[in-house]
């Protein structure tokens, strides 16, 4: 039952994400949102953690620091899937301002937190291929998500 506390650690952190990065870029430079220095302040950021981390590893021995060349490689990969998502966000936000009015950091997260399960779930049925075919609740499933983005949006705060 510990993986659920890592679960809403993650909810709050991502759900999070959003706004902070939105208002970071907003401090960033008195000339208006700097967007791309708000990105390199999150890479530092995921630099430093994963330093605490593979310190935490090193001195407490939890984990063993071996490797293998397939699960470095894929892993690296996971983590530029994350990083481009990230500056997909610092994007959105960037060209969504002008075009949405201020309103872009109300609309971008559900967009991206709706429609990223639903690419989870394709990429990983395509990774571990079901044994039978999805059921109707499946796609029923894929059209609320996307119903909810949509409501959200719609019924957003003013």
């Amino acid at each position: 039952m510990k993986w659920i506390i890592f679960v809403v650690l993650t909810i709050v952190c991502w759900g999070a994400y959003v706004p902070v990065l939105h208002q970071g870029q907003s401090l960033l430079s008195r000339d208006g949102p700097a967007p791309l220095r708000a990105f390199m302040f999150v890479g530092l950021a995921y630099f430093l953690v994963s330093g605490l981390v593979l310190l935490y590893l090193a001195a407490s021995r939890a984990e063993p620091l071996l490797v293998t060349a397939g699960g470095g490689a894929v892993s690296t990969a996971a983590g530029i899937l994350g990083a481009v998502g990230a500056l997909g966000v610092v994007f959105a936000l960037k060209f969504g301002k002008p075009t949405l009015g201020v309103r872009a950091p109300l609309l971008i997260p559900p967009l991206v937190f709706a429609g990223a399960p639903i690419v989870n779930t394709v990429v990983s049925m395509l990774w571990h291929r079901p044994t039978k075919a999805p059921s109707l609740w499946f796609y029923l499933g894929i059209v609320m998500a996307a119903a909810g983005a949509a409501l959200v949006l719609r019924f957003k705060p003013t």
